[in-house]
């Protein structure tokens, strides 16, 4: 029986106690899945990404926040916003990824999870006040789709892209920032060489789960209640986020099994050698719980679990969870990015 009381018409907690949560494991790749994810990545650090920096457009939390905008794959001009120290030298990076409900301003992003910090915090293709494109739905049941038919079309791809782009956008604005790791130097992809923090959640955390294993610029990263984890179960479990229009489409399209292999975020965290906290929700209609946990179950470096009670719910003691994660996020940032 459900901890909450919904109207939805299904289990939002798919019947699975925590015990069974942390025993899924990921799909197996496809052969050529790191193949595939390495060459679009150094694509995507092909890209002049020539960011501009608009007026100063609000200051709190000991932060300047400025508009910004940089190009990604395919010639994409993206936008989103730079985050700056009050005043001083930054001594952290973030990019910071968002939902399927995309972003429309800094909002609970800042302050971010350290001082002395700068971030990007970029809307990607399609999603959020500055990244609508014309050819690419703006609505997330429409967006999860576009593309979908191959793996070398499929939007996901080029958010994951969009992501890495951001990051060279970051550094080169903000040049302290930029030790990119001189081949070999720290061992495989994936493990830490400068002081960039990734944080996700939801779209953002899927998203982020598929960036982090081929990009060795990043430290360690956070994601919450990631999405696209273990695309065989999640076509199997009803839900009411983007998941269900991907499970609606499978039922016409079963050759679409030929692509989503390629984007599952549970398989991609098998590759993560950078330190990640996890928090997955043990109840949540929108993304279900067990995807979410594959994502954490996957990872093979040091890894931290922070578990949410309910994740796309609005619910009693939400916000004391949220306070909580935050500060956890902090420590486990504090930690692992050194000035």
């Amino acid at each position: 029986m459900s901890v909450f009381e919904h109207g939805f018409p299904f289990d939002p907690a798919y019947g699975r106690t925590l015990d069974q949560l942390l025993t899924l494991p990921a799909p197996a790749a496809p052969p050529d899945f790191d193949a595939f994810w390495q060459e679009r990545y150094e694509a995507a650090r092909r890209v002049a990404t020539a960011p501009a920096v608009g007026p100063q457009e609000e200051e709190r939390d000991g932060f300047r926040i400025f508009g910004v905008s940089f190009t990604s794959v395919g010639g994409l001009r993206l936008g989103g916003w730079l985050v700056l120290p009050g005043d001083g030298p930054a001594e952290h990076g973030f990019v910071i990824g968002h939902g399927y409900g995309g972003r429309q301003d800094t909002g609970d992003a800042v302050p971010l999870p350290l001082p002395r910090s700068a971030a990007i915090l970029p809307c990607v293709r399609g999603l959020g006040a500055r990244s609508r494109r014309p050819g690419i739905p703006g609505e997330a049941d429409l967006h999860v789709l576009h593309g979908i038919g191959s793996r070398d079309t499929y939007v996901i791809g080029d958010c994951v892209a969009d992501l890495w782009c951001a990051a060279s956008a970051l550094l080169e604005l903000v040049p302290e920032l930029a030790r990119d790791p001189e081949p070999g130097e720290g061992g495989e992809a994936g493990t830490p060489g400068g002081r960039l923090g990734y944080v996700g959640g939801s779209l953002g955390g899927g998203l982020g789960a598929l960036a982090l294993p081929w990009d060795r610029r990043f430290a360690c990263g956070q994601l919450t209640v990631p999405t696209f984890g273990d695309h065989p179960l999640r076509l199997a479990l009803p839900g009411v986020g983007s998941g269900e229009a991907v499970r609606k489409y499978y039922r016409d399209h079963p050759e679409v099994l030929d692509v989503l292999p390629y984007f599952d975020a549970a398989t991609a965290a098998s590759r993560i050698r950078v330190p990640v906290l996890v928090a997955p929700a043990l109840f949540d209609p929108a993304v279900p719980p067990p995807g979410q946990f594959a994502v954490y179950n996957a990872l093979t470096g040091p890894r931290e679990l922070h578990v949410l009670r309910a994740g796309h719910f609005e619910h009693a003691g939400g916000e004391q969870e949220t306070k909580e994660l935050a500060a956890e996020r902090r420590s486990f940032f504090a930690e692992r990015l050194s000035a």
